[in-house]
């Protein structure tokens, strides 16, 4: 794939389960290091325009309750882009998965199968899916925000 990967392999959208009356929108973002007019350094979130391996990445997903009830048991589903490693999510909320969205839980408590049948602990480049199960309904017109951090690999 070469040294610069295309914009378009990072945007795996986001999508609700079991709830079509909330809308999602999902961003990302590139995070730079930059200098203010003082020459002090400062950490800036850019659109991407073209990404290479070790750039750092913000994901964030907007949600918005769009009918006239209350959203309940709502659950926001993300999938790893492949070219992209997991490194963590925003809030306490966040379940992983490293097996496609088969099973779900916090990273230190998931094991994978390595290919000679053993099983390890899970780790970062193991994440396949990211979701947040919202414990409280969305009230109509409510609205809400969820991020998860990456590094392009």
């Amino acid at each position: 794939m070469g040294r610069i990967l295309a914009l378009l392999l990072l945007f795996v959208p986001a999508f609700a389960s079991a709830n079509s009356d909330v809308a999602l929108e999902s961003q990302v973002f590139v995070e730079r290091i930059s200098k203010d007019q003082l020459g002090r350094r400062k950490l800036v979130l850019e659109a991407p325009k073209l990404v290479v391996p070790g750039d750092r990445l913000v994901f964030i997903l907007k949600y918005r309750n769009v009918s006239d009830r209350s959203a309940q048991n709502f659950v926001v589903t993300n999938p790893m882009p492949n070219a992209v490693m997991f490194q963590g999510a925003a809030d306490d909320r966040a379940q992983v998965s490293v097996n496609g969205g088969l099973n779900w839980g916090r990273l230190d408590t998931l094991k994978v199968r390595e290919s000679k049948g053993n099983l390890r602990n899970a780790r970062l480049e193991d994440v396949t899916h990211v979701r947040w199960p919202l414990a409280r309904p969305i009230p109509v017109g409510g609205t809400g925000r969820l991020s998860f951090r990456g590094v392009v690999r």
